[in-house]
């Protein structure tokens, strides 16, 4: 007997709901369609399956049959293209390296979307310093990483991508420091430095900087974290030097200039080329492009 499956569908949504009008909404077709199924259904079996009334729909005796060997086989088939609609989907793991700095101001948003946007995908971010990132990256701990540019230990022939450019300034209180002129490099040296560790971009960055104008760069503090650096500025015991994308959250601080601005540095996506990145990897890449 040939008969189309779409109609047993049809069936066995009429009679788990005992509703035409349920199983149309189920089905998303008219519920005059899901009328003309069962009685095509019915005219090829050559059996009446429901008792109809103006209140409600019944199983005959043969509906009842049907329906326990029409049951299984549609639940089967619904498992199925559960199944295949969830290998689909966007799974795996992300694993991405970033100093605290970059994952608080920049990164977190591009997380929060990329969570939103494919919860069942596992985010591993493990913290380094931008120089400690590279490492993560060659020792295969990280699919890709973001950093501070330029950087001893990153590879100029490694897949870089520039994110964007950023501005290093110096911030202090202004009531421990109220300096309302630029200064010269070797004015700044006059005043207690605090500065990031020397295993970071920016410590060997402000070093050569003060090198190249033949200053040697004393500082007075250096610790691992730039919000530690900002606490420490804002009760005065110095003054640090921080990515401009900070200064926003950070208002209360005063900028120290400087009569010649600083080189602009960047902030570098690199991933790995030695293997294929995963699904999840190349779709969080997507939103940088």
């Amino acid at each position: 007997m040939d008969i189309n499956l779409e109609l047993y569908r049809v069936f066995y949504h009429v009679a788990t709901s005992l509703s035409f009008s349920e199983a149309s909404r189920q089905l998303f077709i008219s519920q005059s369609a899901v009328s003309q199924s069962v009685k095509s259904l019915e005219k090829k079996l050559g059996q009446s399956l429901f008792v109809r009334n103006t209140k409600k729909v019944a199983l005959t005796p043969a509906g009842e049959t049907l329906l326990q060997h029409v049951q299984p086989a549609i639940q089967m088939l619904l498992e199925g293209e559960s199944a295949l609609s969830s290998r689909t989907s966007l799974m795996g793991q992300l694993r991405i390296g970033a100093s605290d700095t970059i994952c608080r101001y920049f990164l977190i948003d591009y997380l929060r979307r990329f969570h939103r946007d494919y919860p069942d995908v596992r985010i591993r971010i493990t913290n380094s310093t931008s120089i400690g990132c590279v490492d993560l990256l060659n020792n295969g701990q990280a699919d890709f990483i973001f950093c501070n540019s330029p950087n001893s230990r990153l590879d100029p022939h490694a897949p870089t991508k520039v994110i964007r450019e950023f501005q290093d300034v110096f911030m202090a209180s202004h009531d421990a420091f109220p300096i309302d002129h630029p200064l010269k490099l070797s004015e700044l040296l006059e005043y207690p430095i605090l500065m990031l560790s020397p295993r970071s971009t920016t410590s060997e960055y402000l070093h050569r900087l003060f090198a190249d104008h033949g200053l040697r760069l004393m500082p007075e503090v250096e610790l691992n974290s730039n919000d530690l650096l900002v606490d420490l500025a804002r009760i005065g015991l110095g003054i640090t030097c921080i990515p401009d994308y900070m200064c926003k959250d950070h208002k209360d601080l005063m900028e120290i200039r400087l009569k010649t601005p600083l080189p602009r540095r960047q902030l570098v996506l690199v991933r790995r080329d030695t293997q294929p990145l995963s699904q999840a990897a190349e779709r969080f890449l997507e939103y940088f492009q």
